[in-house]
């Protein structure tokens, strides 16, 4: 599968947003998503491009799990050239079947198969990987409920027009959203994707918007300051 720029975009925004904080500093009434989770989980990993963006700034391990086992071959083997090798692993499972290995987790991303009722490619691995025939967001949303830690949080990357659906889901399951990033393509585009954070409990909302590339094609200051850590050449 391609590296989407919208995958990116997702990974260095909560990247940044978990990355470590002072621990001497931390304030007692801090968002779960404002502190430094020990175990993250990631559903769908693919390549393991989420893994490996978190791994880069959160000191934390980190559980990928992956139905296709192609793409769990390549993952590990991304893993294994990382730096991050030695917290970063990856399991060949459906998230319905997967039992975790330490327990619940403080917080969890997901990419996940997300074009519920669109044309269907003719190759069936890439139907998995974007479409919600293994997974879908009802059944994605009653697995984090059963993996995720009392005070856990988590984000999920979307479709524009599937976010309104999930937090309607999310909130049915006892999740409140606190901050949503919506994505231009330019300014001229409708939004395309959702960037949606989680928590188990009433939080004010923060709303942001993220425009990946201006009017002359380039990517903007916005876009470029979030993958700086990340893209060769900006």
């Amino acid at each position: 599968m391609k590296v989407c720029t919208d995958a990116c975009l997702f990974g260095a925004y909560v990247a940044e947003r978990l990355g470590d904080k002072d621990v001497e500093h931390k304030k007692e009434d801090e968002s779960p998503a404002d502190q430094n989770p020990q175990f993250i989980l990631d559903i769908g990993t693919g390549t393991g491009l989420l893994s490996l963006m978190l791994a880069q700034k959160v000191n934390a391990l980190i559980d990928a799990v992956e139905i296709d086992k192609q793409a769990v071959q390549q993952a590990t083997e991304n893993f294994e050239r990382s730096p991050w090798k030695e917290r970063i692993k990856v399991f060949h499972s459906s998230i319905q079947s997967y039992i975790a290995p330490h327990g619940k987790y403080d917080f969890i991303i997901t990419n996940p198969p997300f074009f519920e009722n669109d044309l269907k490619s003719p190759q069936s691995k890439r139907n998995i990987a974007l479409h919600s025939t293994e997974l879908s967001l009802q059944d994605l949303i009653t697995q984090i409920k059963r993996l995720l830690a009392k005070d856990g949080s988590f984000a999920v990357l979307l479709p524009y027009h599937r976010a309104a659906y999930f937090e309607k889901l999310a909130e049915e399951n006892g999740f409140f959203n606190a901050e949503k990033v919506l994505v231009k393509q330019t300014p001229r585009h409708d939004y395309f994707r959702a960037i949606l954070l989680f928590e188990a409990k009433l939080v004010k909302l923060n709303h942001h918007e993220i425009i990946i590339h201006d009017e002359n094609g380039k990517y903007t200051k916005a876009f470029a300051g979030i993958l700086k850590d990340y893209y060769l050449n900006l």
